[in-house]
């Protein structure tokens, strides 16, 4: 019994290290936003859409702009923004453009654009209005060179239609489609693929638009009126004070009465005396409780954490202030909605609000390195993919793709007529496209061109993996494969995690335990075996190290909130350094070092393990970055968190394709724990450091499965899980039931 209960102690994930929703303030203000109260912040947004605003771009007219009159509307826009487009339009030339007024703010607007593509996608856009205020000099920071795939070959619809609130056909299809309110509350835009009619349906006020699939419609966006966008403004311009916590709420610091060597992965120190720092209890009323920040009558804005947030001991700046955004997306007809990977839960997503809730937390769209997590959780984990898949008797199939790497919330409520998703992200723009399907081979054809395909991987990586945690050195790598032949039991990949470098000094090896790394390897591969060997993110700050020394002197590392030093955080090797992945001159020059007279000991049969890249710093908030961190261009962290593994995921992939000698054609093979939308371009994905135990194999299939939704197609779990160790009749289980990539 005392045995069991340790085993049940130390698999529980420590909570103190990560954030809920109500310890997030973006997420806090925008739930108490859908709260729907006449008292809370919901009476801060509220939109509609300005008729006199509207463009439409005439597809097949060199994006010529129809004639408007030269109301005072537009004359002002024009001065406002002048003709160009470009900072509010991403991608091919939009069809529609037009500027929202929130009418709870005095002069709050915004411009939007959509996009319609042949296929049948559209692409919504939100934005700030920019110009005026100085914090509004500088469009928001969007990433779509690094995620979307060649938006140069999008080809726009040409068959769109304007209906304005005078054309019959609009007054027809609102009668067909049974729409009772005044005629002069909408305006549509149609436009057709090959096999369907759509109609974006937009009403002014308040502002909702609905997707119509031969006039039935799919999805509607802000039919629960959650649409919000936090306008940037300076410290102290029409903002509430920010609140003062008392003395004893106050956030604590860690006892400095002992000095600190180092950090584990979960994120406790260690101390000079070989003790470890204990965990954090939680009190149950923190988890319990849901409105002990709830908004008296005489407030309209929670104001603790706009301008700066504090999390254990870690400070974030927030030097920009409140910048969310969020918006509900509802799917008529569904009760069925899938995706949004990764969650240890099940394949389809489950209520987090509302009444018969599974769940009290919404799902959290922010990749973290999770020591020993639980299950059936919204939790966030190691990736994060924010597409939603709908399907239903009604409506088909549709897809929802949220574009926007900043962290993100997720709740999920359900009626016997629709289910709605509201999307909460801390920063960044409302970004989002559109999926009319009406079959998943539809969707999916949608998806891969805004996102890309999943290569053919090489024939090896199809087929057994051995690994573990740790093959001591070249004679134990010997045995393993010795034995595997002795038993005659097939497998195709030998594994190497950290300990076989020089010190956790990546692209290189203890020369005390692989003497003869090359010689190795042409053994394996003499008898159809390939080797793998683990490269993480973090880099030794050692002088004496070449990859930190050349790093540290091209400035190649992220910084630190002021934007001059680099960063130092905890990770395997100590001190350690990032680098900015972000910039395309940083993954060219990491490419390079797969070169085989760069990485020496590697062969044409080295294949590369990518872990610990959500990214993981065991001494930063939630074992992670701090958010106001900058890149080489000034951007901060938390705008680009979510692309960080997937961008070192392509860096590594392009430096095994980079290394092929002319007479080579050897096809890549990238293992990666953190992933984003388009990582499926890049390699393989596993669901991280699971359990020897029944729950963690249950949940293997539901977790994999959601990556597929999401286009993730060569993911697997860790045969027989990672902690612990599996009794004969688990791990025969596991092995029957293992799918996909199998290690």
């Amino acid at each position: 019994m005392g045995l069991l209960l340790w085993t049940v102690v130390v698999m529980a994930v420590d909570r103190t290290k990560f954030r809920t929703c109500q310890q997030a303030s973006f997420c806090r203000r925008n739930r108490q936003h859908a709260d729907g109260t006449p008292n809370n912040s919901q009476l801060l947004y509220q939109y509609k859409l300005l008729p006199e605003s509207v463009h439409f771009h005439i597809p097949g007219h060199d994006n010529a702009l129809q004639k408007e009159p030269d109301s005072v509307w537009t004359l002002m826009r024009r001065k406002l923004l002048g003709a160009a487009v470009s900072e509010y339009v991403a991608g091919p030339p939009p069809t529609l453009t037009g500027t929202l007024q929130n009418t709870a703010a005095d002069a709050e607007f915004l411009q939007f654009s959509i996009t319609t593509l042949v296929d049948g996608t559209a692409r919504l856009r939100f934005t700030e209005v920019y110009g005026g205020s100085p914090a509004l000099m500088t469009p928001r920071v969007t990433y779509d060179d690094l995620v979307l795939h060649q938006p140069h070959e999008w080809k726009v619809a040409r068959e769109a239609v304007w209906w304005r609130s005078s054309d019959e056909a609009l007054q027809s299809f609102l009668q067909r489609v049974k729409e009772h309110d005044s005629v002069e509350n909408y305006m549509a835009l149609q436009y057709k693929t090959q096999a369907n009619t759509l109609v974006l349906l937009l009403q002014l006020e308040p502002f909702q638009l609905t997707l119509y699939r031969d006039d039935v419609p799919i999805v509607q966006l802000n039919g629960k009126d959650l649409m919000h966008f936090e306008v940037r403004r300076m410290r102290g311009e029409n903002q509430p004070q920010e609140e003062v916590l008392p003395k004893d709420e106050e956030p604590k610091e860690k006892s400095q009465e002992k000095e600190i060597v180092g950090y584990w992965e979960d994120g406790l120190a260690i101390y000079a005396d070989g003790t470890r720092e204990e965990r954090e209890e939680i009190k149950e009323e923190a988890v319990e409780e849901e409105d002990h920040r709830q908004l008296t009558e005489e407030q309209t804005l929670d104001p603790e954490g706009l301008w700066e947030e504090t999390f254990s001991s870690h400070k974030d700046s927030k030097p920009f202030g409140p910048m969310s955004v969020g918006m509900d997306i509802s799917f008529p007809g569904s009760k069925h909605l899938y995706g949004i990977p990764e969650h240890a839960s099940s394949a389809v997503l489950k209520a987090t609000r509302g009444e018969g809730s599974h769940y009290k937390e919404p799902y959290r769209l922010y990749n973290l390195d999770v020591f020993e997590y639980e299950l059936d959780e919204t939790m966030a984990l190691y990736g994060a993919i924010p597409f939603m898949l709908s399907q239903s008797k009604t409506a088909g199939s549709v897809g929802v793709f949220w574009f926007n790497p900043s962290e993100t919330f997720v709740d999920i409520t359900s009626t016997d007529s629709s289910s709605t998703a509201h999307w909460i992200s801390e920063s960044g723009v409302i970004d989002l496209f559109l999926l009319p399907g009406p079959d998943p081979s539809s969707i999916y054809q949608q998806y891969a061109k805004l996102t890309g395909t999943t290569p053919l991987p090489p024939m090896f990586s199809l087929g057994y993996h051995q690994c573990r945690w740790n093959y001591k050195d070249e004679k134990d790598v010997y045995y393993v494969h010795e034995k595997f032949e002795e038993l005659d039991y097939p497998y195709d990949v030998l594994w190497l995690d950290i300990e076989h470098t020089d010190g956790k000094r990546y692209f290189t090896w203890d020369k005390g335990l692989f003497p003869h790394p090359e010689e190795m390897q042409e053994k394996l591969a003499s008898q159809g075996r390939r080797m793998v060997t683990i490269i993480d993110p973090h880099i030794k700050r050692d002088k004496k190290y070449y990859i930190h020394k050349e790093a540290e002197s091209k400035g190649l590392y992220i910084k630190d909130k002021d934007g001059q030093k680099d960063f130092d955080g905890w990770c395997w090797p100590g001190s350690s350094s990032y680098l900015d992945f972000t910039a395309e001159h940083v993954r060219s020059w990491w490419a390079d070092q797969f070169a085989y007279n760069r990485y020496v000991g590697s062969t044409p049969t080295l294949f590369t393990w990518n872990d610990m890249n959500e990214p993981s710093v065991f001494n930063g908030p939630e074992v992670s970055m701090s958010k106001d961190l900058k890149n080489l261009k000034g951007e901060e962290h938390r705008e680009w968190h979510n692309l960080y593994g997937m961008l070192f995921h392509r860096a590594t992939s392009e430096g095994l394709i980079r290394r092929n000698q002319p007479d080579e054609d050897i096809r890549p093979f990238v293992l990666s724990r953190s992933f984003f939308a388009g990582s499926q371009k890049y390699g393989a994905i596993w669901t991280g450091d699971n359990a020897a135990q029944w729950g963690h194999l249950e949940v293997a299939a539901p977790m994999l499965l959601s990556m597929n939704v999401a286009a993730l197609t060569f993911v697997g779990a860790d045969v027989g899980g990672f902690f612990g160790d599996p009794d004969p009749e688990l791990f025969t289980r596991w092995m029957q039931a293992a799918l996909g990539f199998w290690r």
